[in-house]
C-alpha cells in the first residue's frame, strides 16, 4: 500500500516536471519569435531608411526635380531627356557606389569584430585603409599616375587603374602580414589589432616620406585621393565592387553560426565543432579582401566598419543572423548619409567623405576606449 502510494507520488512528480520543462520551451520559443519579428521588422525599417534617403540623394544636385521624376529617371523614363542624363549617368553611380561600398564596409566590420572578438576592430583600425594610402602614393609619386586639372574640382588621375590596383596590392599585403603574425606567432585576436595599429603608423611614415619627395602636382593628388571620393566610380567599377560584395555577403551569411559560436567564447565554439583558426583565417581573408577592393576605389572611408554593428548591436542583439544583414544596410545608410551631407552642407562645394565620416566615428572610438579600454 505504501509503495503504491510512494510510485504514485513518484509519477506526479515526474508529470509535474514534464509539463514545467514543456511550459519552458514554449514560452522560450513564443519569446524568440518575438525577438524574431522585432528584429524583422528592423531590418524592413532600415531597408525603408535607405531606400527613401538614396531618393533624396539622387534629388540633391544643381539639377533639381521631383521625387517621383527621379524615380521614373532610374528606369530612363522621365519626362525630361536631360533628368535621365543627370540622374542614370551620374547621380545613380555615385548613389550606388555609397550604397554598396557602405554594405561592404559596414559587414566587413561586423565579421572582423566577431571573429577577433574585439569592439574596436575594422578595416581602417587594422591598417588596411593606410596600406591602401601608401600604395596609391606610390603609383601617383613614383609610378606617374598623378591627377591632371589645376583645381579639385576639376582634378583628373592620368591612370586611375594603375592606383587602384597599387592601393590593393598595398592593403591585401596589409592583411597578410596580419595573418602571417596569427598563423606563424600564434598572437591573439587582440594583439592582431594592436599590429594593424603598428602597420597604420609605418604605413602613414611610408606615405608621408613620399609625399615630402613629391613636387606640386604629385602631393595635390595623393591629398586629394587620401580625401575619399564617391564621384570617381563608373558603372564598371560599380559592377566589380557589388560582385565582390555580393560574394562576400554570401559567405558571411553562410558563416552566421560560427560567428554566433565565437560570441561564447573560444572554448565553446571548439565544443560545438567549429575549428575556430580556420574559421578566423578565411574571414580575415575576405573581410580584407573586401575592403581592399573597396577603399582602392573610393579612397579612405574611414569609421563605417566600426561605427555601424555597434549601432544596430544596441537594437537587434549579438545573433549574427539579424546582425548581419542590418549591419550591412546600416553601413550604406552611415555612407549615403555622410555623402549628403559633403554635397548639401556648403553646396554647390563638395566636401570630403572621408573627413565626414571621421567626424561620425571618431567620438565613437573614443567612447569605446573608455568603456571597454580595460578589457583590450
Amino acid at each position: 500500500m505504501i509503495l503504491s502510494k510512494s510510485m504514485d507520488m513518484s509519477l506526479d512528480k515526474s508529470s509535474w516536471v514534464s509539463r514545467a520543462t514543456s511550459e519552458r520551451k514554449e514560452v522560450s520559443l513564443q519569446a524568440y519569435q518575438r525577438y524574431k519579428r522585432r528584429n524583422l521588422l528592423v531590418f524592413c525599417l532600415l531597408l525603408c531608411c535607405l531606400i527613401l534617403i538614396a531618393l533624396l540623394s539622387l534629388r540633391s544636385g544643381s539639377y533639381e526635380t521631383s521625387l517621383l521624376e527621379i524615380a521614373k529617371a532610374v528606369a530612363g523614363k522621365a519626362t525630361d531627356s536631360k533628368v535621365n542624363t543627370v540622374v542614370r549617368n551620374i547621380r545613380l553611380p555615385r548613389v550606388l557606389t555609397a550604397i554598396v561600398g557602405g554594405w561592404g564596409l559596414g559587414i566587413a566590420g561586423c565579421v572582423l569584430q566577431a571573429i577577433l572578438r574585439n569592439p574596436l576592430a575594422s578595416a581602417s583600425t587594422l591598417g588596411i585603409s593606410q596600406g591602401a594610402s601608401f600604395g596609391a602614393a606610390f603609383a601617383i609619386i613614383v609610378l606617374g599616375a598623378g591627377a591632371q586639372g589645376s583645381t579639385i574640382a576639376a582634378m583628373q588621375f592620368s591612370n586611375p587603374l594603375l592606383i587602384s590596383f597599387c592601393a590593393f596590392l598595398c592593403s591585401m599585403g596589409v592583411s597578410v602580414v596580419i595573418l602571417a603574425l596569427s598563423r606563424f606567432q600564434k598572437i591573439t585576436p587582440e594583439a592582431m589589432v594592436l599590429a594593424g595599429v603598428a602597420l597604420s603608423a609605418m604605413f602613414q611614415g611610408a606615405t608621408t616620406l613620399l609625399q615630402f619627395f613629391a613636387n606640386e602636382v604629385q602631393l595635390a593628388s595623393v591629398v586629394f585621393w587620401t580625401f575619399g571620393d564617391l564621384g570617381r566610380t563608373s558603372w564598371k567599377e560599380v559592377g566589380i565592387m557589388t560582385v565582390v560584395v555580393l560574394l562576400a555577403t554570401g559567405y558571411f551569411v553562410a558563416s552566421r553560426w560560427n560567428y554566433n559560436a565565437l560570441e561564447s567564447g573560444e572554448q565553446t565554439a571548439v565544443s560545438l565543432g567549429v575549428n575556430v583558426h580556420r574559421v578566423r583565417i578565411a574571414n580575415m581573408v575576405v573581410c580584407s579582401l573586401t575592403a581592399a577592393v573597396i577603399v582602392s576605389y573610393l579612397g579612405i572611408i574611414n569609421f563605417i566598419g566600426l561605427v555601424a554593428p555597434h549601432i544596430v548591436r544596441k537594437v537587434v542583439g549579438n545573433n549574427h543572423t539579424f546582425l548581419l544583414p542590418c549591419s550591412a544596410v546600416m553601413g550604406s545608410i552611415l555612407l549615403l548619409l555622410g555623402d549628403f551631407a559633403a554635397r548639401t552642407v556648403i553646396s554647390p562645394v563638395i566636401l570630403p567623405i572621408g573627413a565626414i565620416t571621421s567626424f561620425l566615428g571618431a567620438p565613437l572610438f573614443l567612447y569605446l576606449l573608455f568603456k571597454g579600454g580595460k578589457k583590450l
